[in-house]
């Protein structure tokens, strides 16, 4: 049995796998700040997109987005503005979620939060 750990490093490659399919430049993964972590940093146009990789075995008890709760999205967005101080971007930026369960089922949430 895969541990979450595993798991979430498996769905992480494939929502990159997914994203460069798409034309994203990948920035960074796993940055993190303080207590927080951003999944996936990456650049769709002139668009900074901060997205957070929600893998699940099954839909068993809910959507992996389901799972992206308020006080997860305060910590990825504190985390997001130090990336965005950090490197000075100044242009737009967006929030998404991919949700990706044991059969492949790869949904992507844009401007999700």
């Amino acid at each position: 049995m895969k541990s979450n750990a595993t798991l979430g490093k498996e769905g992480e490659r494939k929502a990159i796998e997914y994203l460069t399919r798409k034309g994203w430049v990948i920035l960074a993964q796993n940055y993190r700040y303080k207590r927080g972590e951003l999944d996936i940093i990456g650049l769709e146009n002139e668009v900074l997109v901060f997205v957070e990789v929600k893998y699940r075995k099954s839909n068993r008890f809910g959507f992996p987005e389901d799972f992206v709760d308020d006080h997860k999205v305060k910590m990825i967005r504190t985390t997001a503005t130090n990336y965005i101080e950090e490197k000075n971007w100044l242009k737009d930026i967006r929030f998404d979620i991919i949700s990706i369960t044991d059969r492949e089922e790869l949904k992507h949430f844009r401007d999700a939060f």
